[in-house]
C-alpha cells in the first residue's frame, strides 16, 4: 500500500512515522507513506495557500489551487482521495478494513477555516473522526493511517485484530495478567481453568455485558 498525505505541517508527522508498528510497516516494505507540503505546489510568489472567504467571516479558507495541483500530481488510477473534515461520514472500524485493502490513499489535512468548497469535486472520500473541531486535520490523518496500516496483512498478527473491539458490534472482553490477585482484584477463576470453551463462552458473554452497559448503540447493529 502507498498513503500520500497533504498537509501544511509535515514535521508534525516526524514522530508519528518514526515509532513502534508504523515505523516497522515501513521498515519491512508493508507500506510507503509520503508527506508532502501544500505549500510545495502553491504557485504564489510567497507560497500563499489560504485567503478570507467571500461574503465575510472569521478566519482563513484554503484555495484550491495548491490542493488541486498537488491531488492531480500524485493521483493514479488506483488512488482514493480522502479529505479530512467534520462535516465528512463518522469514521469506524469497518470503514478500516475497507480502506486497508485499497493499494493508494491520498490524504488531505485540512486547516484554518476549511476548505474552498470546490477542492471537494477532487474527492472520493470525506471523513470525520469525531463530533467535535480540532485545530487541523493532521491528528485525524494519522488516526486513519495508524487504524488502517495496523490492518494490511503482515503488519501485525491477523487474530491481534480479528477478536478487537468493534469488529462484531461488541466491545472486547476484560484481559488479565500476572499477578493472579493483585491488591485483592483476583482474576476471574474461568481464565486459568484450561477449559478453552468455558473460556470463550465467558469472553462471548462479556463482551455482551461490557457493551450493554458502555455502548447500547452497538448492540443495535448486532
Amino acid at each position: 500500500m502507498k498513503i500520500d498525505i497533504l498537509t501544511l505541517f509535515p514535521e508534525m508527522f516526524d514522530g508519528f512515522l518514526n515509532t513502534s508498528i508504523i515505523k516497522r510497516a515501513i521498515k519491512n516494505n508493508y507500506v510507503t507513506i509520503n508527506v508532502h507540503n501544500i505549500r510545495d505546489y502553491s504557485t504564489d510568489p510567497h507560497k500563499k495557500v489560504d485567503d478570507y472567504p467571500f461574503g465575510g467571516g472569521r478566519g482563513m479558507v484554503l484555495m484550491p489551487q495548491p490542493i488541486f495541483d498537488a491531488v492531480e500530481a500524485l493521483k493514479g488510477k488506483d488512488t482514493t482521495v480522502i479529505m479530512m473534515t467534520p462535516q465528512g461520514i463518522p469514521y469506524n472500524q469497518k470503514m478500516a478494513y475497507e480502506l486497508s485493502h485499497k493499494k493508494h490513499l491520498l490524504i488531505i489535512c485540512g486547516h484554518y477555516e476549511g476548505f474552498d468548497e470546490r477542492i471537494r469535486s477532487l474527492v472520493d472520500l470525506e471523513i470525520s473522526i469525531g463530533d467535535y473541531i480540532l485545530t487541523g486535520g493532521e491528528i485525524p490523518g494519522m488516526v486513519i493511517t495508524d487504524s488502517v496500516v495496523r490492518l494490511i496483512d503482515g503488519v501485525i498478527e491477523k487474530d491481534s485484530h480479528l477478536n478487537e473491539s468493534f469488529n462484531d458490534n461488541f466491545l472486547d472482553y476484560p484481559v488479565y495478567t500476572k499477578p493472579q490477585d493483585f491488591r485483592g482484584m483476583k482474576v476471574p477463576e474461568i481464565l486459568s481453568s484450561g477449559n478453552h470453551q468455558k473460556i470463550s463462552e465467558w469472553r462471548l458473554n462479556e463482551k455482551i455485558k461490557r457493551t450493554k452497559e458502555r455502548r447500547p448503540d452497538l448492540l443495535e447493529k448486532s
